[in-house]
């Protein structure tokens, strides 16, 4: 039986485009943030993964507003995720006078910290959404001035939960930063959405050893 490998944020952008946000579009960018943050690049209807593999690793991505990590690498992790990662979240969330942190893992910590906070319209929960969605926007520019994506597709915890609120947010950001304008939507695959991708790039593999005419 053959195997193969693929990155779980590529997964998720199999799933979105063939069950989700994504279907019937062949440019976009998905944006993944739960235990880390990472994107998925989809050019010409086909994932790009980039020459060693590692196209979309950007939480490694410099940018303003964070300190320029070096030797990424060893640090495992980067300017991006240091500024807008799950991680960043409690403690920027304590800046703001906030006291009701839940304690778990940073990811989940993260999702409910944004999910609280994209219930309230002032505030220091608004001000934490605010800042987060201008986090999220700073590293989104980047990417959409080089790709010009047609969507951004938003996904993994922390962004599912901060709904249309964080979404509206982000989209406002980001066109005050890019001049390329995509239409950011937040994913519609919220049920093991690594899974579903690699059930669905399976399917895919087999129909065309099935139905392969060349041999």
């Amino acid at each position: 039986m053959p195997v193969e490998y693929e990155n779980d944020v590529n997964l998720v952008a199999i799933a979105e485009q063939r069950l989700g946000a994504a279907r019937g579009h062949g440019d976009f960018v998905l944006l993944w943030n739960e235990g880390g943050l990472g994107a998925a690049l989809v050019l010409g209807g086909r994932l790009h993964r980039g020459w060693t593999g590692g196209a979309g690793e950007v939480g490694f991505l410099p940018v303003p507003g964070a300190p320029l990590v070096r030797q990424v690498t060893k640090a495992n992790s980067g300017g991006y995720q240091a500024l807008a990662g799950s991680q960043a979240l409690p403690g920027l969330a304590r800046e703001l006078g906030i006291t009701e942190i839940p304690t778990g893992p940073y990811a989940e910590v993260a999702a409910a910290l944004v999910a609280t906070a994209a219930d309230h319209t002032t505030g220091p929960q608004r001000r934490l959404l605010e800042i987060y969605a201008t986090h999220l926007a700073t590293g989104l520019a980047s990417l959409v001035s080089v790709l010009d994506p047609e969507l951004v597709v938003l996904s993994g915890g922390s962004l599912a939960a901060g709904g249309e609120p964080l979404r509206a947010l982000v989209q406002a950001e980001l066109e005050e930063l890019a001049a390329s304008r995509p239409r950011l939507v937040v994913g519609d695959v919220h049920e093991h959405p690594v899974l579903r991708g690699a059930l669905e790039s399976a399917l895919a593999t087999t129909r065309d050893e099935v139905f392969d005419t060349s041999r």
